[in-house]
């Protein structure tokens, strides 16, 4: 009798986590004295610069005499403050995204013809390819989106007739079929999660012409398919604000290290998109969500400031929250008094809460970011330079749009995917030399012995 596989798998593993431990362990100290960049940051906490790029800049602190001294958040897309993008068309009435998908792709603001062509084409590249979302979304459907999202931008290379095509012409055609495939993609696969595994009733809606971005998404993943102007609009303010972050974040930097190695560009986003799903990046806003219901739970007075330290305390004590010892949405690698897209979307969260029933729950978070320093404070530990980050309220953001939680980071993809296809075109024709670090091997030399001896 064949003994049952799953045992004895578990029993071999479990009888060798000890020297696995061993094996991969690497103590903090053994990084003094050498010269590597831990997280490729420099000892003062910046980031090693390992390129240059003409698409953003995230300003959030100045050096001084070789010192950081915090300022005001600041984040530029191709050499404009989104903040004056953002006030220029919402002063006008209009939807931004595609817009600012054009400037970040061809390096300057379009004029109105140039403007409605872009979006012509992002109308017609929304459809995806005969039996797709069949094949590769209904036929195998996942509880994560982001997983999902992943492997359909893979099998889109079987879509494309010239899949390895890396000329400057073929490059941009793919960018735009991904922009514009990527919220149809993302909505298909939430329909199929919401049949499979929450036991709903499957409705598929296709994307239609002359609707934003925005207004197409809320079309097809709303089983109604109902939106006002307002949500729309909303929604592409979080678009705009998550479109670009600079090359050094995680995920644009993956991107930008596979574009480096010369592969196609689908295998550059899909491992992009895998970077962004990590709760340490575009993740986060669903943990930070995660965390405001332990917090809400734990808390029994919501406007009582000395309950509400203590039990952020307790989170930094990981006896609270997810237990990791993280206050989730607070704290960024650049940004130091503030981060610009936090300070939207809190100004918003706050307009769009008064007189409803998230008001009050809209107050506990603009407490909670007001005593996180106190609650450093009393553990011994300096808040100094830290700021909430754009995840802490991007997803109270979309509860108000009533959207579910596991759309937040797909939601995040939606828009990055426009930096990440504009830096990937950036890497491939300006860079010769594939990105490539070193780590310092500190293990000890071994003898080799036989088999027979060990």
């Amino acid at each position: 009798m064949q003994p049952d596989v799953s045992k004895v798998v578990a029993e071999f593993i479990d009888n060798r986590i000890a020297d696995i431990q061993e094996s991969i362990s690497v103590d903090i100290s053994q990084y003094v004295g050498t010269d590597v960049k831990r997280g490729l940051r420099n000892a003062d906490g910046t980031g090693v610069m390992a390129g240059i790029t003409r698409i953003g800049d995230v300003r959030g602190y100045k050096l001084m005499d070789g010192v950081r001294q915090p300022m005001r958040g600041q984040l530029v897309y191709r050499g404009i403050d989104v903040e004056k993008l953002i006030d220029g068309f919402m002063g006008e009435g209009r939807f931004g995204f595609e817009e600012t998908a054009y400037l970040l792709l061809f390096g300057k603001l379009p004029d109105s013809t140039s403007l409605q062509v872009f979006q012509d084409i992002l109308a017609e590249y929304r459809t995806l390819p005969p039996g797709f979302t069949e094949d590769m979304i209904l036929s195998a459907p996942s509880i994560d989106i982001m997983n999902k999202l992943a492997r359909s931008v893979l099998a889109l290379y079987s879509y494309d007739p010239n899949p390895e095509l890396t000329d400057l012409r073929s490059e941009l055609d793919k960018a735009l079929h991904l922009i514009a495939r990527c919220p149809v993609i993302v909505a298909h696969a939430f329909a199929a999660k919401r049949h499979y595994f929450d036991k709903e009733s499957l409705i598929i809606h296709r994307p239609q012409d002359g609707l934003s971005t925005a207004e197409n998404f809320l079309h097809i993943a709303r089983q109604n398919s109902s939106f006002t102007r307002e949500e729309a609009q909303l929604l592409d303010l979080c678009l705009v604000l998550h479109a670009e972050h600079g090359g050094g974040n995680n995920s644009a930097f993956a991107c930008r290290v596979l574009s480096s190695t010369g592969t196609d560009i689908y295998s550059a986003i899909a491992a992009a998109v895998g970077s962004l799903k990590g709760p340490k990046h575009g993740g986060a806003n669903k943990k930070v969500m995660e965390m405001f219901k332990c917090i809400e739970e734990g808390v029994k007075d919501w406007t009582d400031d000395e309950e509400i330290v203590a039990y952020l305390r307790r989170i930094l004590r990981k006896e609270a929250g997810c237990g990791d010892g993280l206050i989730y949405g607070f704290g960024h690698a650049i940004y130091t008094l503030s981060d610009p897209r936090a300070v939207r979307l809190r100004d918003l969260a706050s307009k769009l809460a008064k007189g409803t029933p998230y008001e009050a729950e809209f107050n506990l978070f603009a407490s909670v970011e007001r005593l996180i320093p106190v609650a450093f404070e009393k553990e011994g530990r300096s808040a100094e330079g830290m700021c909430v980050n754009v995840d802490f309220y991007s997803g109270f953001v979309y509860k108000m749009l009533g959207i579910p939680d596991e759309l937040y980071t797909p939601l995040f993809a939606v828009a990055r995917m426009v930096g990440w296809c504009a830096h990937r075109i950036e890497e491939v024709f300006n860079q010769s030399r594939i990105i490539r670090p070193a780590y310092k091997a500190i293990a000890p030399d071994m003898e080799f012995v036989p088999l027979r001896d060990r």
